[in-house]
């Protein structure tokens, strides 16, 4: 009895941390969420800069797992051939580029709710592109739930009091990059932990943002995270 009181107070112990880690990610993640929408709303801080934030964002991601992996030691270091990077990596990182990009670009014309009820489109938009690319097999029963869940969707955006055509076609082109991305890492069988995946992803997404915004309004604002970048392939 003894040894099954101390398993159960072991098993209820896991559990309530893992209900901390939780509550805690939403915390953060609505937090980000909604600062997001602070820095870039034009009634607000009036920031529009959406590839300066994605790529200051990505920065801080990679630097922060550069230091858990090389110098603190969390995690030991992940070693790939380059062809892997190259096959894996940076399309992988080029899709979820993309996704934040058109993601944080959406903040600048609709509601945060709204948003994260397109959002809901995940699903739908994963087994779509799925199926088109003969990756998965097509079910009518899933197909009818995929249905519906873009049904509820097409409601709520038909009672949106801020629609805008605009925004919404860039959270949909998010939405869309995020899942082939999520797609392209199962075929790929490239399944390695959130420090290391951000280790490998950050600089190729940073990059390709920076490709991106030649030419743009903001590159004048990237002076610093360059500069910073550069010090860190010196590195």
């Amino acid at each position: 009895m003894g040894k099954g009181g101390s398993l159960s107070h072991s098993v209820l112990r896991k559990i309530l941390l893992s209900y901390t880690y939780v509550a805690i990610w939403i915390f953060l993640s609505f937090t980000v969420i909604v600062y997001n929408k602070y820095i870039l709303d034009k009634k607000m801080y009036n920031w529009p800069f959406p590839i300066s934030l994605t790529i200051i964002h990505m920065s801080f991601c990679a630097s922060l797992a550069f230091l858990l992996i090389n110098v603190f030691k969390f995690v030991e270091p992940v070693s790939m051939s380059s062809h892997l990077y190259l096959s894996s990596v940076v399309p992988i990182g080029a899709l979820y580029s993309l996704s934040l990009w058109f993601s944080n670009s959406a903040y600048i014309y609709l509601s945060v709710s709204f948003i994260q009820m397109l959002k809901a489109l995940m699903p739908v938009a994963v087994y779509s592109i799925g199926v088109l690319l003969k990756k998965e097999p097509f079910k009518p029963n899933t197909m009818l739930n995929m249905l519906s869940i873009s049904l509820g969707v097409a409601i709520a955006a038909y009672g949106e009091a801020r629609f805008d055509t605009w925004g919404v076609i860039l959270q949909l082109g998010a939405v869309s990059f995020e899942a082939t991305s999520c797609l392209l890492t199962g075929w790929k069988d490239f399944c390695i932990d959130h420090e290391r995946s951000w280790g490998c992803q950050g600089l190729v997404v940073d990059c390709l943002l920076m490709v991106c915004d030649q030419g743009h309004r903001d590159a004048h604002q990237l002076v610093w995270v360059r500069a910073g970048l550069s010090g860190c392939c010196l590195l």
